[in-house]
């Protein structure tokens, strides 16, 4: 019976984290900086604002070339392009207090009224009152009709601008609400992995101190050495504990360590074969502590002594670290929660995207360890 990853189908739940996004649109350069969204649009401003204040006052008949002087459409051109300024700037910092205040995904319908109120009730008064004020610089008839539409005109001019801002707000809103949704993820991920870690080492001191207590008792010579072995295996696991990966090598290193403190135990009774070459030891990476975790797990389960000897076989199949043994349980069963296997697979999971696999028949039991290859 074979299990893909031993205790579900579980997808792995990290995500590379996003990069920060650059979002062009109508020449706008957006920065994400924090929950704040700057807009450099500098460039589209000192251009549009030239261009409205000219285009708008031809189209409405405010300025015509007839019976003019270049000095008068000069003056006229500056003084238009000066209310084009007020009318640009003055709707953006609106727009900008607004969108502090008013969230599109909460309350659309408050928003839109928020703005357009915010576009008329700003921008209609701001005409009339600048171009009464140009009517009376030049000594003119005060034209309404021309008042009129030149207010129309310019209200739809800044709703479509206003339109066009807010549309690059919408997607670098949703770009970063999925930057956010990402690096939380990430860390409820880092937060569960270091849950994990920090149940790996309880549980193996936990084990290795019976084990001791064990030696004290029935040979203190060899106690003596189980303690060293011991501190050389913990000092591994304690300068590993932040890494994710190593590489196999340095885990099979450890392992030579570990073993020790089994074979002190255990003497002949139980034999550990690797069957790696050596060129396969530095091409793979794996999570530390997997290897220790997956023998503990024999240990733990099985029956070993004299009348009862275990072979454990580790060896490669493809991108996988077989661990094999036969089954050969002990005749006081001892409580079992699982945690060691359940915490392996979860951290294979986090950590390459793959659970581990699990074949169990009659007779043997074995894991499958996913490695990553070392890109060359």
């Amino acid at each position: 019976m074979i299990e893909n990853s031993i205790f579900n189908n579980g997808k792995p739940a990290f995500k590379p984290e996003a990069e920060k996004l650059s979002v062009e649109k109508e020449n706008f350069c957006i920065k994400a900086v924090d929950d704040k969204i700057n807009i450099n649009d500098k460039l589209v401003r000192i251009i549009g604002i030239q261009f409205f204040g000219v285009v708008i006052p031809n189209a409405t008949g405010l300025v015509t070339s007839n019976d003019r002087s270049i000095t008068y459409l000069m003056l006229a051109y500056g003084y238009f392009i000066l209310i084009s300024f007020f009318i640009w700037q003055g709707n953006r910092w609106l727009l900008f207090r607004l969108e502090e205040r008013y969230n599109w995904f909460i309350n659309p319908a408050q928003k839109i009224i928020m703005i357009l109120g915010a576009n008329v009730f700003y921008t209609a008064p701001l005409v009339v009152f600048m171009l009464l004020g140009w009517y009376r610089l030049t000594g003119g008839l005060v034209d309404w009709g021309v008042i009129k539409i030149t207010a129309v005109v310019c209200v739809i001019c800044v709703i479509f601008i206003t339109h066009i801002y807010e549309t690059v707000f919408l997607i670098k809103q949703r770009e970063s609400d999925k930057i956010k949704g990402e690096k939380l993820e990430r860390a409820r991920v880092q937060a569960e992995l270091e849950a994990l870690k920090n149940q790996i080492d309880p549980h193996f001191m936990f084990n290795s101190l019976n084990s001791l207590s064990y030696l004290i008792d029935t040979d203190p010579s060899r106690a003596k050495e189980f303690t060293q072995s011991l501190a050389e295996v913990y000092r591994y696991i304690l300068s590993n504990k932040d890494q994710r990966l190593v590489i196999l090598q340095d885990e099979l290193l450890f392992l030579d360590k570990y073993l020790s403190l089994l074979y002190l135990r255990f003497d002949k009774n139980l034999q550990v074969l690797f069957n790696i070459e050596e060129s396969s030891r530095s091409a793979y990476l794996i999570p530390p502590i997997s290897i220790f975790i997956a023998l503990e797990n024999v240990v733990k389960h099985n029956e070993i002594s004299q009348r009862s000897p275990m072979q454990v076989e580790v060896n490669l199949l493809e991108n996988y670290l077989r661990i094999a043994n036969k089954i050969k349980p002990k005749k006081t069963l001892q409580h079992s929660s699982k945690i060691g296997l359940t915490n392996l697979d979860e951290r294979f999971k986090i950590i390459t995207g793959m659970g581990v696999n699990k074949v169990v028949s009659a007779d043997n039991f074995e894991l499958q360890l996913p490695m990553l290859p070392i890109s060359n």
